[in-house]
């Protein structure tokens, strides 16, 4: 009975909109699953994105196929895996072919009028001014931008500045899809002062946090990064957890930076749904809010992302679509999300076939309230920039177990993690005999995965 009756309401949901959506996009930089309030944190403050979460639909179990904002950004316009698109840092940009069916250029083509502003942060062939009427990017260096009259305004609030003056500007009856990609909360890695705060935030969240003492994090007992092998040790994750991380007093001061900046998208998502209501608008717009990648602070005795733990490849993800029922509305999805399945949700809302070279798959169907047949139970990971800090891996994460191979690595290149007996992942379990055909089995999948999707690694340089 309560499937017919989802079922139902679906179905209404879809017969209730006349018009195609608008569809406005959040992007948030180095920002893991569980650091929204939402999601259950007792320390950060995100109103706005806890009612995005009540309104609509809440992905528990998201991941980005490959934890770096080069290759994930890539990834969420193509909706396909490092290891077709072949972009990161340090390779040649985006093939002109592949870019054809990014998302904006296919709504653009479709009729849309699409936008971006903030972090693009990807290199594309030919350029990308067929996909986009309005693209305004806006760089971290420095966060606070000097204005005409002499005062600063923070990147985050310009791009929301953009995005609402896209949203006024935009012609009745005209849909829209609006791309707002922060850099925050992504440090500003030029700064290292010791106690200066590596992460500025916006004057509208001063003073956020300041009376709270930062519990420690999780997993930074010394034992667990001494069982680390030495070429996560001595990666760049260890590196960077030098500047900001290893004392107390630079822990309480980037904690609570870091966290400021994120209230501080909060902040924007706010005034951007604010726009929507004023414009008339936001009963038919679909807004989804997620992050790149996700971020070490200070747990393991690591900073950054780049590796296989959930800290790394978990992230948020929370989708409104005003036509479902409000009975469906305040969920939390269970399924495996990815973040190649973005595009193909986007372009599935505005009514249009999908390419054939998505390697995502449309989340609507979760979202109206559907259980998909077929739903994915794992997803291939990796992580393939070619520089010397950041050891390149590949592997796979499943429902209960993740499994990545360090494949350049002489010795201990292999990890296995059981997400039941230790959720934690503080054990590697490859070396366990009584885990040897379930690591045999990670092995073969991976092996069958990378090979469907553009086979051994092989260097894509400039």
């Amino acid at each position: 009975m309560r499937l017919i009756l989802i079922s139902l309401l679906s179905a209404l949901a879809v017969n209730a909109r006349s018009t195609k959506p608008n569809i406005v996009f959040f992007l948030s930089d180095d920002h893991r699953w569980d650091s929204i309030g939402c999601a259950g944190h007792s320390i950060l403050k995100t109103p706005e994105l806890d009612k995005l979460a009540r309104d609509g639909v809440r992905f528990e179990n998201t991941f980005v196929t490959t934890s770096i904002c080069a290759a994930s950004r890539a990834s969420i316009l193509t909706g396909l895996y490092e290891r077709t698109h072949g972009y990161t840092f340090r390779t040649p940009p985006i093939r002109k072919e592949l870019f054809a069916n990014a998302y904006p250029t296919l709504l653009r083509s479709a009729g849309y009028r699409t936008g971006f502003v903030g972090k693009f942060g990807v290199g594309v062939a030919g350029g990308h001014k067929s996909s986009f009427d309005v693209f305004h990017p806006i760089g971290r260096g420095p966060y606070h931008k000097k204005q005409p009259n002499g005062s600063t305004r923070h990147e985050t609030q310009i791009c929301g500045d953009r995005a609402i003056e896209f949203i006024d500007k935009n012609p009745q009856a005209k849909p829209f899809c609006i791309s707002i990609s922060f850099n925050a909360s992504h440090a500003e890695d030029g700064d290292k002062r010791p106690g200066h705060g590596h992460f500025p935030w916006p004057k509208v969240v001063d003073g956020l946090y300041e009376d709270i003492t930062m519990p420690p994090p999780l997993y930074s007992a010394p034992e667990v990064f001494e069982n680390q092998p030495a070429y996560l040790k001595n990666s760049l994750n260890r590196q960077r957890y030098f500047w900001r991380w290893d004392t107390e007093e630079k822990y309480q001061t980037n904690l609570r930076a870091y966290y400021r900046m994120i209230s501080g998208i909060d902040h924007v998502v706010g005034r951007v749904r604010k726009a929507l209501k004023a414009k008339g608008v936001s009963e038919n717009t679909l807004i989804v809010f997620s992050g790149d990648n996700g971020y070490y602070q200070g747990q393991r005795g690591f900073a950054g992302k780049w590796s296989h733990y959930e800290e790394s490849l978990r992230v948020p993800l929370i989708i409104y679509d005003p036509s479902i029922s409000p009975y469906l509305r305040g969920r939390t999805a269970p399924q495996m999300a990815l973040n190649i399945d973005l595009p193909a949700t986007f372009i599935d809302y505005a009514d249009l076939p999908l390419p054939e070279s998505y390697q995502g798959r449309s989340l609507r169907q979760i979202i109206e309230g559907v259980s998909p047949e077929n739903w994915r139970s794992d997803t291939f990971c990796e992580h393939l920039m070619d520089y010397g800090g950041i050891p390149k891996w590949e592997g796979v994460r499943g429902t209960r177990y993740t499994y990545a191979h360090y494949f350049e690595q002489n010795s201990d290149s292999e990890h296995l993690h059981d997400l039941v007996a230790d959720p934690a992942q503080l054990k590697n379990f490859a070396k366990d005999p009584s885990y040897a055909k379930i690591l045999e089995k990670f092995r073969k999948r991976t092996e069958k995965l990378r090979d469907h999707l553009g086979g051994p690694y092989q260097p894509r340089k400039k």
